[in-house]
């Protein structure tokens, strides 16, 4: 039974991503401190980069079917991701949709130098 309010890191990245690009946007967005979970959309929560990073963290990886995403209002928006995701933004809305019902978002989408990974971090119940 978890207790008290969790944090989940949403992370959306390129397929070429690599693990220093994740941890780059992790640490803009807030770092790993007090995580109890990292986030994507589920065809890419296999990402080798991604294992390396929860790994790192000592957290699970959340994957989050597109079709929760969609829908889900963030504070930023990219017409890409808003297009292939129907959500403003990848690493926000996975990071809410796997923070539970009552989520709400205390950093929002941070991208690293490369542009290849960007992170977010929600605070919810994991209900």
């Amino acid at each position: 039974m978890e207790y008290g309010p969790m944090k989940v890191a949403g992370l959306g990245f390129k397929k070429d991503v690599t693990l220093a690009s994740l941890r780059e946007a992790l640490l803009a967005a807030g770092g790993a401190e007090g995580l109890a979970a990292v986030a994507t959309v589920s065809d890419k929560a296999d990402a080798e980069a991604l294992k390396q990073l929860a790994c790192e963290c000592g957290v699970p990886i959340r994957a989050v079917p597109a079709d929760m995403l969609a829908g889900i209002d963030t504070p930023t928006q990219s017409k890409l991701v808003m297009e292939k995701f129907g959500a403003g933004s990848l690493a926000e809305a996975a990071a809410l949709a796997a923070a539970g019902p009552r989520a709400r978002l205390i950093a929002t989408r941070a991208i690293s130098q490369d542009r290849t990974a960007t992170a977010a971090i929600a605070e919810g119940d994991g209900g």
